[in-house]
């Protein structure tokens, strides 16, 4: 009888221990998964591209027609505001030629030295807050 209990015993060990193995055969480490797959499962589905929806040709080249039609407008009047301009100093007597004159030169350099301030100025202020 005790030689029974003993018999069992070990049949029960080596039960457990090929158990043990053959779980040991079955265990693995997995691979990681490729970089393809791995890179397409994180994107979110918020970032798609944006299409850009574009109207009729005919409304696309009337725009570009606007455009150059008011390019033309504004280069004529700048034109025209010139040609005024020369032509209302021609007609001036020489002495008041010269004062029109004077003027448009300390027009032009109070209006650079108010441009020259405003830059250094506006410098040390961005340099305050870097």
């Amino acid at each position: 009888m005790n030689n029974l209990h003993v018999r069992k015993l070990f049949v029960f060990i080596i039960l457990i221990s090929l158990s043990l193995a053959f779980c040991e055969a079955q265990s693995f480490e997995r691979a990681p998964a490729p970089k393809q797959s791995r890179s397409a499962s994180k994107k979110s589905p918020l970032k798609t591209k944006k299409v850009k929806i574009k109207g009729p040709r005919s409304a696309e080249k009337a725009k570009k027609e606007q455009k150059a039609k008011d390019r033309k407008r504004r280069k004529d009047s700048q034109k025209y505001i010139k040609e005024n301009q020369q032509r209302s100093l021609e007609i001036q007597t020489p002495e008041v030629k010269a004062r029109m004159k004077q003027n448009v030169r300390d027009a032009n350099s109070r209006y650079k030295n108010k441009r020259k301030k405003s830059a250094t100025t506006t410098r040390k202020a961005g340099s305050k807050y870097r």
